[in-house]
């Protein structure tokens, strides 16, 4: 009987802690995808965290997210005299809920050990208790097992690299062993070193909260978690895996998106509506932002003929103009501009032309 109790307990649970309005971030699909936005990097009391799983899914659905992963550490439980269970019982509670609140949940955990080789998630695992295991290898190996994609985390922390972020032998070895699958370019702040090892290596961008406390975001302001906008074919964990695989991300972060330079000049294209209306001496462009998106416009080299101001912010639902003048006959050319704020390259802006 009182199992039963405890069950329907957590399903009512589940059911209080959607009731609320769902978000919405309106960030563009790409040709053939649906953007998804996921944050595969947080934490609940089953380790570090400070609130019960079923938080995390409330915080998920207001927040607009489609998809997350609980990564509570296999190695460092600070509660364990309070709270008991496997290493699967977080993503067990939160189950019922992300059902309920049509949030995508992803079993996962975080194998955190010292420097080298540092912290890392496994994704996509059937059993996490395999991974507590004394040497470092067979806990990866444990999550290899279970087909798992597994990723570096904050390369860059301070606790870990307090002068500079450093690539290991033992990364090297986790690469070349198909252990490594992508590393966290954000994780609170942007790591450029991580961004450039993933273009040379071919590993997944991932950014995310790694949140422990309560999230506090003021949505009504615009601000918003760091998370992972992922390129899918369906909305489903199989969809997500696929994306992850082919490493069709990229990441939302402050103002900032940060990935390949073909997904960031296709939501760029497809955020935006652009008419332009030619006359003798100007045309005067329109531009509507139709996502939650910021863009930072800054002009670059170009025909000194073709006249135009040096920046431009392209707010969000915004509707902004902007005239260029011809001068010495010329009656058309290229507006080069860099959008500062995609970055295809660490601390490197997206080049773009619009041809007038």
């Amino acid at each position: 009987m009182n199992r039963i109790f405890l069950t329907l307990f957590a399903v009512l649970l589940a059911i209080s802690g959607t009731a609320q309005v769902r978000g919405k971030i309106e960030i563009p699909n790409l040709n053939g995808f649906i953007t998804l936005k996921c944050d595969f990097h947080i934490h609940t009391v089953f380790s570090d965290g400070l609130v019960w799983p079923t938080v995390r899914i409330s915080e998920a659905h207001r927040e607009g997210l489609d998809a997350i992963a609980i990564t509570d550490h296999i190695e460092y439980r600070p509660y364990n005299r309070d709270v008991v269970g496997s290493h699967n019982r977080s993503y067990e509670i939160a189950a019922p809920a992300a059902k309920a609140a049509g949030i995508i949940l992803i079993k996962g955990s975080e194998i955190t050990r010292a420097m080298p080789p540092g912290h890392h998630n496994a994704l996509f695992l059937t059993d996490s208790d395999p991974l507590d295991q004394a040497d470092y290898m067979d806990a990866f190996n444990a999550a290899k097992k279970q087909n798992a994609f597994i990723f570096w985390n904050h390369p860059g922390w301070d606790a870990q690299q307090p002068d500079t972020t450093l690539w290991f032998a033992e990364h090297t070895r986790l690469l070349e062993q198909g252990l490594m699958h992508g590393i966290e370019v954000v994780n609170g702040q942007y790591f450029p070193e991580a961004h450039r090892w993933c273009l040379e290596k071919n590993l997944t961008m991932i950014g995310t909260s790694d949140v422990h406390d309560a999230a506090r975001y003021d949505l009504v302001k615009g601000a918003h978690r760091t998370m992972t906008l992922v390129f899918a074919k369906e909305a489903s964990e199989q969809g997500i895996r696929e994306a992850l695989d082919n490493r069709r991300t990229a990441i939302y972060h402050g103002e900032n998106l940060i990935g390949e330079e073909r997904y960031l000049k296709e939501l760029f294209e497809r955020a935006l509506d652009i008419k332009m209306e030619k006359s003798a001496n100007s045309v005067r462009i329109t531009i509507k932002n139709n996502s939650d998106l910021i863009f930072r416009l800054k002009k670059t080299k170009h025909d000194e003929r073709l006249v135009y101001f040096r920046t431009y912010n392209i707010v969000p639902q915004g509707q902004h103009t902007i005239t260029v003048r011809f001068q010495d006959g010329i009656q058309g050319g290229d507006m080069n501009f860099n959008v500062e704020n995609l970055l295809v390259g660490p601390h490197q802006g997206m080049n773009y032309t619009l041809k007038l």
